[in-house]
């Protein structure tokens, strides 16, 4: 007789296999891609634990576990992810956002309340819509060097409502569009180069290197943005920028070495240095 693989059993089974796969939330993987797979949350696994699947339902659940078993990142399999409390597409074209980045919009949010703002390398576009979404008078530009990444980026925008208030720019670090701006965001690549091949399989093998690898020591692109400030702020207008973990103190001392007054970092909630600032001399 053929096995009965029931909700709760198959959840079972799938957190033991993903747990010897070094699955780091064997549980939680197991249960969203069931639930993703079924068409129910959380919750509604948990009330029907005892409810057999269908054969269908159990071929195209493995085929989820198969994929996440290989460390593709949980995020892409299902297609999208939260930040902000709003709902975003992701896909191998942009960074997984991270909960971390959160704090920079706060940031963000605490130093203006409207004006232009430039998002550097927007990747899936979390942090310009998020601002956009927050902030009812402010034009936003989002600028990456991806064509693919903007393309998701401008998904995201309509999927939130502030599609008509992004600009979408294909660029690079080096060469930022013409201001002046009352805020540049970015949350960089900052890993550095080195380092990238020793990432967790699911950043190492599944994320755009491009949007990891950060140079030689991984502060390429904050020298780069630290030597456009002038050009690209209005007087007293603030750069603010995510940076990695020992990498706040440098970062600091290359925007203070530009010319940039009131340098500060903020910590994330982890107590990690996480968000630097500067901000463009006032005009006399």
């Amino acid at each position: 007789m053929a096995q009965t693989w029931t909700v709760l059993k198959i959840l079972q089974w799938t957190t033991d296999y993903f747990r010897d796969k070094g699955i780091e939330s064997p549980r939680r993987d197991a249960e969203l891609l069931l639930g993703s797979s079924l068409g129910l949350d959380r919750v509604g696994l948990y009330l029907h634990f005892d409810r057999p699947l269908e054969e269908s339902e159990l071929t195209a659940y493995r085929a989820l576990i198969v994929r996440r078993a290989k460390r593709e990142p949980l995020q892409y399999i299902l297609g999208e992810t939260e930040f902000w409390s709003l709902s975003f597409s992701v896909s191998p074209a942009v960074l997984i956002p991270r909960p971390d980045t959160e704090v920079l919009v706060e940031e963000a949010l605490r130093l203006v309340d409207g004006g232009r703002i430039l998002d550097v390398g927007t990747g899936s576009g979390v942090i310009a819509v998020a601002l956009a979404r927050e902030l009812a008078e402010a034009d936003v530009v989002a600028l990456d060097i991806s064509p693919a990444a903007l393309a998701v980026a401008g998904g995201n925008a309509r999927r939130n409502g502030v599609d008509a208030r992004i600009t979408f720019l294909e660029g690079d670090l080096a060469h930022l569009p013409e201001g002046p701006f009352d805020l540049i965001v970015s949350n960089p690549p900052y890993i550095p180069a080195a380092d990238v091949d020793g990432l967790m399989p699911e950043v190492r093998d599944f994320e755009p290197r491009q949007a990891l690898d950060g140079g030689d020591d991984g502060l390429n692109p904050y020298r780069m943005l630290a030597t456009q400030a002038d050009l690209c702020l209005v007087p007293g207008g603030w750069l603010l920028v995510e940076v990695g973990i020992g990498q706040a103190q440098d970062v600091q001392q290359l925007f203070a070495a530009a010319g940039l007054k009131e340098v500060f970092c903020r910590d994330d909630y982890g107590g990690v240095p996480r968000v630097v600032g500067a901000r463009r001399e006032l005009a006399a």
